[in-house]
């Protein structure tokens, strides 16, 4: 493939509802475009883009593929991201490497859940992008229905590029209104055609109205509008593009994937208003403190961002990043700026799927791939060490399900845990962690799905097999009341005997926990201090109602007696150990959970169904905020134990369009009734 200059490549990021034919859209450009003799399809597993061994058994796209190509001296890098929910990071790191987005909307299905969540996140970060109407050939489909349905929920910016000739099965063509044409098409075969008659009227107001977008660009456009002269094709093509690069317009095409219907059109729509890199201005990365602008120019030095890591236990670690600034050539060394450290390339390719095209040099606003970086990851800083440069990380979204994974066969526990550090790597989405209180290793991810898959990788991708259960709860236990005794050990038998005497005070208190001592006439000698406040220390770890930690006790060592032989630290040790077990039992213990502040953003629509099941599971609502998109912001609080799934059934309850963060604020006392089974469980469990 040969090296296309900054301003002959256009990146796109596909995004758009699970289903709506994004990867179907890859096979039908690489046709077009001469890649390929035929077209893949995802029901037989043979597509480019997804090429896992989990994406072809689901037959859904898991990670981000990149596919360029090469038409009318243009280079292409498509970035195929996966529509699943649980996968919406893959989404975040390609569009972080694009300039422009396609949004796929399923023309039988109208605007999905997946394509709002779309939506909204190039809107919030005015990517600009066009809608691209799918399976326009599907029976049923009726085009103005599905137009007045996106139109209704995303505005009249959107605007029609193209009309479709002839309804569902009978969709045969387009008219690009623009250029006043029409095209008919069998396969790849396109013929132009006269535009039906029935639809003239149309296009002309729809013409009118893109007249005005261009119009409203620029004053001296404005002025020639008025005038009633008309706009040349260039400075109808300058003004579209200004509107669509502000997000004040939003294109649609209309097409069919499947049968490579209007994939021309949507290549020279990409090519002539999407913009490109060198036109997106400039990048602000850092030197140490300093603030440093980085041109998308060949000429400037090579900074660049890794978007995305595929670990693969036969090639390696293939690391994709995109250019923005300079270029990089396969013999220069890298300097990773997030790490601090030197990393050698190897090798310098573009990525096609899974094939790997050798490139000589990789320039500004270009996507390349190397293997076997050891130090780098996802969202790393890579350039010349002497102009290091340093770009803000891709932010992605928090875990919001964690499972417990044990292991089925014995002994598997490391190779678990250096395989799932690699799956880290792949994901920036999926965290792993031990609770050092519950002793349980945790993965978290954003659902069920992502889960699932990892573990199915676990096993197919590294030959380790793992159950999945649900965490235990880091429950604690404490006292409400007061309580004074005594704990001695004596133990005499043959030689040196053991003597300790101890009475002790235990209280409640706010901090962790507090000693202190009250002894009079040396009753306890000094030296044996250390020894009683150890003794009392090591007993924290396990509670007597259940065997969890005790906190928030204050103990005061007030009385006691020892022996001038037998005595000895020990002794004092294992008797404050005992007055603990007996002091805490007398000073009415309870058990103490965590405590989530929980922000559930949601559409008003799910207001009561979302208060009430919050309300079922022991939660307090704090309060709620309206959002500036319509949205409530709901805050509460709930116990953790009631929190597990919660990722899963806020997607149930709110058609996947909720979402959540949670952090621990603080313990709060576990009412009775649920404390007994509690102490039932925890007792059963050591029997």
């Amino acid at each position: 493939m040969k090296v296309y200059q900054t301003d002959e490549i256009r990146n796109l990021s596909l995004i758009g509802h699970s289903g709506s034919g994004k990867t179907t859209l890859t096979e039908a450009i690489l046709y077009v475009t001469g890649i390929t003799k035929r077209q893949g399809r995802v029901d037989d597993g043979n597509t480019i883009s997804d090429f896992d061994k989990e994406e072809i058994a689901r037959k859904v796209s898991i990670g981000t593929a990149v596919i360029p190509v090469e038409w009318d001296n243009v280079k292409y890098n498509f970035l195929d991201t996966p529509g699943y929910f649980d996968f919406v990071g893959e989404m975040y790191g390609a569009l972080k490497a694009s300039e422009g987005a396609i949004l796929l909307v399923d023309a039988s299905s109208g605007v999905e859940v997946g394509t709002e969540k779309s939506w909204s996140y190039t809107e919030e970060h005015n990517i600009p992008r066009f809608i691209f109407l799918n399976k326009m050939d599907k029976e049923n489909v009726n085009f103005e229905k599905v137009l007045n349905d996106i139109q209704g929920q995303f505005g009249d910016k959107v605007v029609p590029f193209t009309l479709p000739i002839g309804q569902a099965e009978n969709f045969k063509g387009l008219v690009n209104i623009i250029e006043e044409t029409a095209f008919e098409y069998n396969g790849k075969d396109v013929k132009k055609v006269d535009i039906p008659a029935e639809i003239q009227e149309q296009i002309q107001s729809i013409k009118e109205l893109l007249m005005e977008k261009v119009a409203e660009t620029d004053e001296e456009l404005m002025e020639k509008y008025f005038e009633g002269e008309e706009f040349t094709i260039e400075e109808i093509r300058k003004g579209l593009k200004l509107a669509i690069a502000s997000g004040d317009l939003v294109p649609l095409l209309v097409g069919s994937a499947e049968k490579s219907m209007g994939i021309d059109i949507l290549l020279s729509v990409a090519k002539n208003y999407i913009p490109n890199p060198a036109e997106v201005g400039v990048n602000i990365g850092y030197t140490g403190e300093e603030q440093v602008e980085r041109k998308v120019d060949v000429n400037e030095p090579f900074s660049a961002i890794v978007f995305k890591t595929i670990v693969d236990p036969f090639v390696g670690k293939l690391s994709l990043f995109k250019v923005l600034s300079g270029k990089i050539t396969k013999d220069q060394d890298i300097y990773n700026a997030s790490k601090d450290k030197t990393d050698k390339l190897g090798g310098l390719f573009v990525l096609r799927g899974k094939n790997q095209i050798e490139v000589s040099e990789v320039v500004a606003g270009d996507i390349g791939a190397t293997s076997k970086l050891q130090a780098t990851q996802t969202g790393d800083s890579i350039c010349n060490k002497s102009n290091p440069t340093l770009y803000d990380r891709i932010e992605y979204p928090q875990p919001t399900l964690f499972l417990a994974v044990e292991p089925k066969a014995k002994g598997d526990e490391e190779k678990i845990g250096t395989s799932l550090h690699r799956l880290t790597e792949e994901d920036p989405t999926f965290v792993v962690e031990r609770n050092s209180e519950t002793k349980q290793l945790l993965i978290g991810g954003q659902g069920n799905m992502q889960l699932t898959v990892i573990i199915d990788k676990l096993k197919n991708t590294f030959g380790v097999e793992v159950n999945l259960i649900k965490p235990k709860v880091a429950y604690r236990e404490t006292i409400k009341g007061s309580s004074s005794v005594q704990g001695r050990h004596k133990k005499q038998s043959g030689g040196a005997g053991q003597y300790g005497d101890v009475h002790i005070r235990f209280e409640p208190t706010d901090e962790e926990f507090i000693f202190e001592e009250e002894v009079f006439g040396g009753a306890v000698p000094r030296n044996f201090f250390p020894a009683v406040e150890k003794g009392l220390r090591e007993s924290l770890e396990e509670g007597v109602l259940a065997g969890y930690p005790v906190v928030n006790v204050k103990a005061t060592l007030f009385d006691g007696s020892y022996h001038p032989v037998d005595s000895n630290e020990m002794a004092f040790k294992i008797a404050a150990s005992l007055a603990f077990k007996k002091g805490v039992e007398e000073a009415n213990p309870i058990l103490l959970e965590p405590i989530m502040k929980v922000e559930i953003l949601i559409p008003e629509d799910y207001m009561g169904d979302v208060m009430g099941d919050m309300n079922k599971r022991r939660g307090r609502i704090l309060g709620m905020e309206p959002q500036a998109d319509g949205s409530q912001l709901v805050i509460a609080e709930a116990p953790q134990a009631e929190l597990f799934e919660y990722a899963i059934d806020l997607r149930s309850m709110t058609q996947a369009r909720g979402r959540f963060t949670m952090e621990f604020i603080r313990y709060e006392e576990v009412p009775s009734n649920i404390a007994e089974k509690i102490i039932e469980e925890a007792k059963a469990e050591k029997e």
